[in-house]
């Protein structure tokens, strides 16, 4: 599999990345067909409008679909129309489960071959590929058209390892949201701010966005949206048994702002929050302990709540008549030395939860609050707390 010109290879998903691998393999030389279950034709490569004309007569068939669901409906249709010598790749992001599923279907003839990079990096991907070192061989050479070649024991590992990276993706587009809350919160000029983030950790990923988050944000078009990557997300905590943070985070759904899933993944970070009624009690609990006084108290929980934590040794359940009773109705002496602030804050629709840290003298104390959007607006349902000494 050496010569381009004698080797022909089906493209099942002409998405943004499917239609970049194509495009890419055409323009070298290679005698592509392409196919999508959308009908698109981007005209620079042949297309058909039928999965089982374009296997007919690949060597090499291609898959870059959405998700397992996809690749095992459209294998189905085209399997019986397989040249009995082809090699299908799979670059589509599955989870380990249902790579493990695909790879036992087609047995020697299957590589797994998830991808880690951008539109843009097509011709210098990283193809994490799992099948057999003569399987492999034979299509090394179109792999290596696409980027760089690291092989992977076996189907599931190389499935899970890509929606590691996928979390890793999500974790730093989350941290740069949190940044750019922060620096818009000071009043900081947005391109000043990300000329600052270009020299840190987020470098990379900034410079590669600049144009979704500048205060000159133009209409590029999407490379990765947040859509696939909530998809990748919501794989991993599945097959993790774990949940993960960032797939609500991504989504809007832990921010209180939803955001488009068509939309790139770089609109995750410039979502405004829309959270400020829900911190309104998060503000009367701190006002309560600023000042002593319990009305605070009052209008922050519900009057149903329980606070709750250790206290001397012993496990502590105080109704909201009891807890307000501990609070004299002044400041403490030392007062002017504490510190509160909330640490986090995720919002699910009517409910959210929220973690402060409160520095008081010696002692610093991590409360969780569980909160709920009531018919008078938000309100603490419930307080669970550990105390550092």
């Amino acid at each position: 599999m050496t010569t381009p010109h004698t080797i022909t290879i089906a493209v099942l998903g002409l998405g943004r990345m499917g239609e970049a691998m194509a495009t890419r393999l055409a323009a070298d030389g290679w005698d592509v067909v392409g196919w999508t279950r959308s009908g698109r034709t981007p005209g620079t490569f042949r297309t058909t409008g039928d999965p089982e004309d374009a296997v007919a007569k690949a060597d090499v068939v291609l898959l870059a679909l959405f998700d397992g669901a996809a690749c095992a409906q459209v294998l189905d249709r085209v399997r019986d129309a397989l040249r009995a010598d082809a090699v299908v790749v799979n670059t589509s992001t599955v989870s380990p489960g249902e790579a493990s599923s695909l790879a036992r279907r087609l047995g020697r003839a299957y590589v797994h071959a998830p991808v880690l990079g951008s539109v843009r990096a097509v011709g210098a991907l990283r193809v994490l590929a799992a099948a057999d070192q003569g399987v492999l061989d034979r299509v090394r050479p179109v792999l290596e058209r696409l980027g760089t070649v690291h092989r992977v024991d076996d189907s599931p590992t190389a499935a899970a390892l890509k929606l590691i990276a996928n979390n890793s993706l999500a974790g730093a587009v989350l941290a740069l949201r949190d940044s750019l809350r922060q620096a818009d919160a000071l009043g900081l000029p947005r391109d000043q701010v990300l000329d600052v983030l270009e020299l840190g950790q987020l470098g990379g990923l900034v410079a590669r966005k600049r144009p979704f988050l500048g205060d000159r944000a133009t209409a590029a078009t999407a490379e990765f949206t947040i859509g696939a990557l909530a998809k990748d997300m919501a794989l991993l905590a599945a097959a993790s048994e774990t949940p993960l943070r960032s797939a609500a985070g991504l989504t809007g759904t832990g921010t209180g702002t939803p955001v488009a899933p068509d939309a790139d993944i770089a609109v995750a970070a410039t979502a405004p929050f829309t959270g400020d009624a829900v911190l309104e009690p998060l503000r009367a609990y701190m006002r309560g302990h600023a000042t002593g006084d319990p009305a605070h108290f009052r209008d922050a929980f519900l009057p149903t709540a329980h606070i709750e934590g250790i206290r001397d040794g012993a496990f502590v359940s105080w109704r909201l008549d009891e807890y307000c009773a501990l609070f004299p109705g002044r400041p403490a002496p030392d007062e002017p030395a504490r510190r509160r602030r909330v640490d986090a804050l995720d919002v699910h629709g009517s409910v959210a939860t929220a973690t402060m840290t409160l520095r008081h003298g010696a002692d610093t104390f991590t409360d969780v609050f569980l909160l709920v959007r009531a018919d008078a607006g938000w309100r603490i349902a419930n307080k669970v707390y550990h105390r550092h000494s």
